[in-house]
């Protein structure tokens, strides 16, 4: 039988303070793994200390975290793939337990969920728990779905959700999109609480808190037109129906009163929002069935791929 293969995978920009006690940590946890780290414009030397670590290293010349996930689903092959980020914020300690459930078939993404241990104590930085708790209740409610940290950089991903999962995203909020895919196509997620810590001093945090609090939100409502369009387009129509009644019904008031209509632009406009809130109704009735149709393709690409992987 064919030995299971496990790829750490380490995006890095600017980790020379943590880097090395990662690889080492990890080679400790999971010394049957390859581990790669992948140098993302640093100019710290990152990745001649990564080097020097025993890791594998690779570069991706596209700034952010999407870009650089992109890079490894693309080119790494492996029966587990491991997640972790390089400032040394995720024990080691999991590895194992994670990677074990995505190899034995428990789960083909493994979520290491900080919110339900240490997260909120151990982050110092302003509105970052304030925002995952947030991102967490909109994924939920939208998704329908219970995850308990959307946002994570700690995963364990079967080589399915690898291989067939599309990135998009550039930037940081890579996470979120990773998380709506797999409660979309209902691949089996796990979450194992880990216990996380805060950056050393001297590590600094890339993730900006307003700025990728913004991207996150805005990939938020993009995939919640493209995973839930009649909902989605449900909720402008009803708006723009609401909007337009309310123009139109003191025209028509003033109709019964005086027998005329002396705001015609008001009747216009209101006509129009009456109009668009028919368009937003029918428009998503036409996307969600093209979504069930990606979806049955989506299937059969699956079945292929567990036709390829069993050939490897």
């Amino acid at each position: 039988m064919k030995k299971k293969t496990i790829a750490v995978l380490i995006p890095c920009f600017n980790e020379s303070k943590t880097i090395e006690k990662v690889i080492k940590d990890y080679k400790k946890a999971l010394p049957e793994a390859d581990i790669y780290v992948y140098d993302n414009n640093s100019t710290d030397g990152t990745d001649k200390i990564a080097k020097k670590a025993g890791a594998i290293i690779r570069y991706e010349y596209r700034q952010g975290k999407g870009n650089v996930i992109r890079t490894m689903f693309r080119e790494i092959d492996a029966d587990c793939y491991l997640i972790t980020d390089g400032d040394d914020t995720y024990p080691a300690k999991n590895a194992k337990e994670m990677c074990d459930l995505v190899l034995s078939g428990k789960a083909d993404m493994v979520v290491g969920d900080r919110l339900s241990s240490t997260y909120f104590k151990e982050n110092k930085r302003l509105f970052h728990g304030m925002g995952n708790v947030v991102v967490r209740l909109f994924i939920n409610q939208i998704f329908k779905s219970r995850i308990k940290d959307i946002m994570t950089g700690y995963r364990a991903l079967s080589y399915e959700f690898v291989k067939g999962f599309p990135v998009l995203s550039k930037g940081f909020e890579i996470e979120t999109e990773m998380t709506i895919h797999a409660v979309d196509k209902n691949f089996k997620v796990v979450e194992v609480p880990v216990q996380y810590r805060d950056r050393p001093e001297g590590s600094q945090s890339k993730l900006n808190t307003i700025i990728d609090g913004i991207k996150v939100l805005g990939t938020i409502a993009r995939l919640f037109e493209e995973y839930r369009p009649t909902i989605f387009f449900n909720i402008l129509a009803l708006l723009f129906l609401i909007t337009g009644i309310g123009f139109f019904i003191p025209i028509l008031i003033e109709y019964f009163q005086t027998g005329l209509v002396p705001r015609f632009p008001t009747l216009i406009l209101s006509l129009v929002l009456i109009i668009i809130s028919l368009l937003m109704w029918v428009s998503g009735i036409i996307l969600e069935i093209i979504n069930k149709k990606n979806k049955q393709l989506y299937e059969l690409y699956l079945n292929n791929l567990e036709m390829l992987k069993k050939e490897r």
